[in-house]
């Protein structure tokens, strides 16, 4: 089969597990993600098209150990059931077929006031508390590998089009790229509220 009729699906992950957790109340599990994947490729503007494989990017869970600044009571991050759920899952990913898990890095930046905790304090005006903060880590890395391997399968020829699962504006450049190289975009946002210049940069909005 010719290359212009394979298509790969590029999945931002914690995107996706943010989106899934808010529609299904609970963490997505690994077939739970698959399962969304499959549905994708029953979409008419994917028919006829052969897949190449699902690249699902996301971060190694944190590791660190850190110290409350108000309760002085240490947490290691390794043993949390965040890192659990989330180990577990890119494990149970790395084994589904066609699919290939890039990781990024994570960042601890000590701690922050939690959303929830946020609202109260604001509304009650009450003293920040100990439960109040929670670790504040972020990824790295995972939107740069994402746009990376957009540039590299449109520069290879290695498929005619890509499904990017993301909300990321930050993507709009590797978008333009895979455009200009012949290489057709399409975006699912999972009715996500994005910039407009996403939109545009993308041939269709699944």
């Amino acid at each position: 089969m010719s290359n212009s009729k394979r298509y790969a699906i590029l999945v931002d992950g914690g995107f996706i597990i943010k989106k899934l957790e808010k529609q299904n109340k609970q963490f997505p599990t690994a077939d739970q993600i698959e399962q969304y994947c499959l549905d994708l490729q029953s979409k008419p503007a994917l028919a006829g098209f052969d897949l190449l494989r699902v690249y699902f990017y996301h971060a190694k869970p944190a590791t660190d150990i850190l110290q409350n600044p108000l309760s002085k009571q240490e947490i290691n991050l390794a043993l949390t059931p965040v890192h659990a759920k989330h180990e577990s899952l890119i494990g149970k990913l790395e084994l589904k077929p066609y699919f290939a898990v890039r990781l990024g890095e994570t960042v601890t930046q000590a701690w922050k006031i939690g959303n929830s905790a946020m609202k109260t304090i604001m509304k009650n005006g009450r003293s920040i508390e100990a439960n109040d903060l929670i670790p504040n880590v972020s990824q790295k890395g995972v939107d740069l590998r994402i746009g990376l391997d957009i540039a590299r399968l449109a520069l290879k020829e290695m498929v005619g089009s890509v499904v990017v699962i993301s909300g990321d504006s930050d993507l709009i450049p590797a978008f333009k790229f895979a455009r200009r190289e012949g290489v057709k975009v399409l975006l699912d946002h999972m009715g996500h509220g994005i910039r407009r210049d996403l939109k545009v940069h993308a041939d269709l909005i699944l």
